[in-house]
């Protein structure tokens, strides 16, 4: 069958700028990520070891095109040398392997943090398409598609509704969960077409330079994270983290990820000097409303216009969950709001995977994501979840 992934392109835009701050910050760092899957598939997720492998060769038989490589050299954040770098690039094989245990799918990839860290979201999508490859194609593109229809004919509705003080903007943030290839195409294609003023633009660069949309995305929890292993009192990684990252973009890529051990610890770090330098906020955990209203609140507690910042949602949003977080928030600082699953996999078939490959150890040391939300909380080592609560005041 057709390989899966088509390019080393088709990732998401935030895997390249981190990848680059790694290699200028960190470049002797080593990583290992764990996959896993929270939910609970219609059918073994072992089933599917031999394909994953075939798709994982495949993955490390690519390069980055010239075509390719000129694209991102015109992203104005991403260095020279860097480019040169992606060059030069390709996934090594004895770094990642993938097994069974029973019934469960295991991929582990270990090594060079800068020569790992990407294997991630590729894994993600390919276990993903391979999964639904096994279920009705044409009885699932029915229904998106009929479901597409209903979710644009939504937005057209919204956009005749009196403006408010800020816009509606909406990306596709839907690569690592989606169905299939040619179904996350056709949404963004359609998406772009017909609704242009309200959709800004997708996390998958391969698409955005194919459709000649804004590639969207800053940072992920990894990045933060890696910082745990990288700082002589843990109690700073926070800040050495954001630091590093106003030094190597320069007032690019603005908008900082926020739960990686809560918001409430995260405001701590995030003084009048981060503020002032990052663009605004990315929320991924817990109630929305609340964690808007804090940063918002925070914002003003630090005497800055929160009108010349912005929130960018991610969340498990939907459409609905989009305009109503809109309706409230608005009138008072700027949004931006990434759908991804709901865009990608929403088919009416069987349950997209809840699939994860995360960060689980740097330099040989556990780290941790202490989410606001229950059931996202990671780390393989529950005494270091212990001694990061105690630090940060985490007992959610």
């Amino acid at each position: 069958m057709t390989p899966i992934v088509k390019s080393l392109l088709e990732n998401d835009l935030y895997k390249f700028p981190m990848w680059q701050t790694m290699l200028h910050k960190r470049p002797e760092a080593s990583a290992e990520y764990d996959f896993i899957c929270r939910s609970t598939p219609e059918y073994p997720l072992a089933d599917l070891l031999d394909d994953v492998k075939k798709e994982l060769d495949h993955l490390c038989s690519l390069q980055f095109a010239d075509d390719e490589l000129a694209y991102l050299a015109k992203l104005r954040y991403l260095k020279p040398d860097f480019i040169e770098f992606l060059s030069l690039f390709r996934f090594r094989s004895k770094y990642i392997k993938a097994f069974a245990e029973g019934d469960i799918l295991r991929i582990q990839a270990q090594g060079p943090q800068v020569h790992v860290m990407n294997f991630e979201i590729f894994c993600l999508y390919i276990v993903s398409e391979l999964y639904f490859r096994r279920f009705d194609h044409a009885a699932l593109l029915a229904e998106g598609r009929r479901r597409l229809q209903a979710k644009l004919a939504t937005l057209k509705a919204f956009a005749e509704q009196p403006a408010k003080t800020h816009a509606f903007e909406i990306f596709d943030f839907g690569l690592r969960r989606r169905a299939w290839g040619s179904w996350q195409e056709e949404v963004v294609r359609t998406f772009q077409a017909e609704v242009p003023g309200l959709f800004k633009g997708t996390s998958n660069v391969y698409l955005a330079k194919q459709f000649g949309l804004t590639p969207i995305g800053t940072m992920a929890h990894e990045y933060l994270q890696s910082y745990q292993a990288h700082v002589v009192r843990l109690r700073e990684f926070q800040r050495m983290a954001l630091e590093d990252w106003a030094q190597e973009f320069r007032g690019d890529l603005g908008v900082a990820l926020t739960d990686t051990i809560g918001m409430d610890a995260f405001l701590r770090d995030f003084d009048l000097y981060f503020a002032k330098l990052f663009d605004g906020l990315r929320h991924d955990s817990g109630d929305p409303v609340v964690w808007g209203e804090k940063a918002i609140g925070h914002y003003q507690k630090l005497r800055i216009n929160p009108h010349g910042k912005r929130l960018v949602f991610s969340d498990g949003l939907d459409i609905p969950k989009a305009i109503n977080l809109y309706q409230h928030f608005a009138d008072r600082i700027q949004l931006g709001f990434g759908i991804g699953t709901n865009l990608t996999n929403d088919l009416g078939g069987p349950k997209p995977l809840n699939i994860v490959m995360k960060l689980v150890r740097c330099n040989g040391d556990p780290v941790a994501k202490l989410s606001d939300a229950p059931g996202k909380t990671l780390c393989n080592d529950q005494t270091f979840i212990a001694y990061l609560r105690q630090i940060f005041n985490h007992y959610a």
